[in-house]
C-alpha cells in the first residue's frame, strides 16, 4: 500500500499525481530513449522531416493513435491503429479523431516550414460511421510552395500543462483574441476569463464522475506505465516513472491497485485534481456547427492552433473535455455543457488555461520510424 508519508513525499518532490495525464517531473531527453523524439532529427525526404513533428502532437491519454503510410514521393495516407481507441470514454472515437486533427496540422505546419505545401485531404475513402474503421483519416500530398507558420517556432514547446495555475494573474482580454485569431475556423472559438464558476463546478463533476466510473476508469490504469523501464518498452499511454517514483514501484509501493476508484493513490490524486481545478480562472472551447467526421477532424487541426498560439504567449493549457464525452454516465454533463456553450452546435473541446506555475515536462513517444506501415 502507498503510504500518505510516501505520497507527500513525491509532492515535495515536485512530482504531481495527473489522474488524466501521468506523474509530471522534471526530464531531459536521452538518445534512444521515451523523449528523444522531442529532439527531432533531419531526413532526407520532407515527409519523414514532416513526421518527425507530428508524432509530438497532443492526443488523447497519449495514445498516439497515428500510422503512416508513404505512398509514391509525395503523398502520405494517415491511418488510425484500432487497437489504440479509447471504447469507455470515447465510444464513438471523436475524441481519438481529434488527436488526429491535431497530428495533420502540426504535420502541415512542418512542412511549412520547410517550404513546402501539405495537402489535406480529409476521408478520401469516405467518413466512418459509426466508429473509426481501416480506411484513411486524411490523404496528404506534398507540392507547391508554402510560406512558413509563426506558430511552428513554439511546436517544440507546446505541453499539456497538467498543474494548478497562477489565480492571481488574469487571462488578459487581448491574448484570448490573438487565440481566436490563430484558428482556421475562428467562428468556433470561445473563451470565459471573468466568473467561471458555473463552468469550473461542470468540468470538475464530469472529470468526477469518469474517476468514479469503474470501466471508465480501470481504462485509464490499463493505460498506466509504472517505472521507467515500462515507460522505455512502452512509450505511450499515462507515465509513472522518474527517480523518485522508480524505487516506489520496484518495492511494490505503487501499482495498479493502488490506482483502483477508492484505493490510496486514486485517493491522492482525486485531491490533487480538485486543487488543479480550483486553480482556474479561465476556459477556452471549440464548437463546430455539426458533428461530422470532417468537424471533429478540423477541430483536432484547431485544437492544435490553439495550444500553440497559447505556448507563444506564455499561457498553458490543459484539456477537460470528460463532460464532453459520449459514455452513459456522463450524460448530465454533457447536456450541461452543450445548453451553456454550444449555441446549437457541438462543443469539441474544452480547455482550462491560465498562467503556469512551473515549466511541464514532455511526454513520451514512439518514435515517428515504429508509426510507419511497410507498402
Amino acid at each position: 500500500m502507498i503510504s500518505r508519508r510516501t505520497l507527500l513525499a513525491t509532492q515535495a518532490a515536485g512530482i504531481s499525481l495527473s489522474l488524466a495525464g501521468g506523474w509530471v517531473r522534471p526530464v531531459r531527453a536521452q538518445a534512444g530513449g521515451p523523449l528523444a523524439p522531442w529532439n527531432v532529427a533531419a531526413h532526407a525526404d520532407p515527409r519523414l522531416a514532416a513526421l518527425a513533428w507530428a508524432v509530438l502532437a497532443p492526443n488523447p491519454h497519449n495514445r498516439q493513435p497515428w500510422l503512416m503510410r508513404l505512398v509514391g514521393a509525395d503523398t502520405i495516407l494517415l491511418h488510425v491503429d484500432l487497437d489504440r481507441r479509447l471504447p469507455e470514454t470515447d465510444p464513438l472515437d471523436r475524441q481519438i479523431l481529434i488527436g488526429l486533427g491535431c497530428f495533420a496540422e502540426l504535420l502541415r505546419l512542418a512542412a511549412a516550414q520547410q517550404g513546402i505545401a501539405a495537402e489535406i485531404t480529409p476521408f478520401p475513402e469516405g467518413e466512418p460511421q459509426p466508429r473509426l474503421d481501416a480506411r484513411p483519416i486524411a490523404r496528404i500530398t506534398f507540392r507547391g510552395s508554402a510560406t512558413p507558420d509563426p506558430l511552428f517556432a513554439v511546436a517544440g514547446q507546446r505541453r499539456s500543462a497538467k498543474q494548478p495555475y497562477d489565480v492571481t494573474r488574469p487571462v488578459p482580454a487581448a491574448a484570448l483574441a490573438r487565440l481566436r485569431a490563430a484558428l482556421l475556423a475562428p467562428d468556433g472559438f470561445g473563451a470565459e476569463a471573468g466568473d467561471v464558476t458555473r463552468l469550473r463546478d461542470i468540468a470538475w463533476r464530469a472529470w468526477e464522475i469518469e474517476a468514479k466510473d469503474r470501466p471508465a476508469w480501470m481504462e485509464t490504469v490499463r493505460l498506466m506505465r509504472f517505472g521507467s523501464a515500462a515507460v522505455a518498452a512502452q512509450p505511450d499511454g499515462v507515465s509513472l516513472w522518474g527517480p523518485q517514483l522508480d524505487p516506489m514501484i520496484a518495492a511494490g509501493q505503487l501499482t495498479p491497485a493502488a490506482m483502483e476508484p477508492g484505493q490510496e493513490g486514486w485517493r491522492f490524486g482525486f485531491e490533487q485534481y480538485r486543487a488543479i481545478f480550483e486553480a482556474t480562472n479561465a476556459f477556452t472551447w471549440l464548437v463546430t456547427p455539426g458533428n461530422s467526421r470532417a468537424a471533429q477532424f478540423a477541430s483536432g487541426r484547431d485544437w492544435l492552433r490553439l495550444n500553440l498560439a497559447a505556448t507563444a504567449q506564455g499561457l498553458a493549457l490543459q484539456p477537460v473535455s470528460q463532460g464532453l464525452q459520449e459514455f452513459p454516465a456522463m450524460a448530465g454533463p454533457y447536456r450541461e455543457l452543450h445548453a451553456l456553450l454550444g449555441g446549437g452546435g457541438t462543443v469539441q473541446m474544452l480547455g482550462r488555461i491560465g498562467h503556469p506555475l512551473r515549466a511541464a515536462p514532455p511526454t513520451p513517444r514512439w518514435p515517428m520510424e515504429s508509426r510507419i506501415l511497410a507498402g
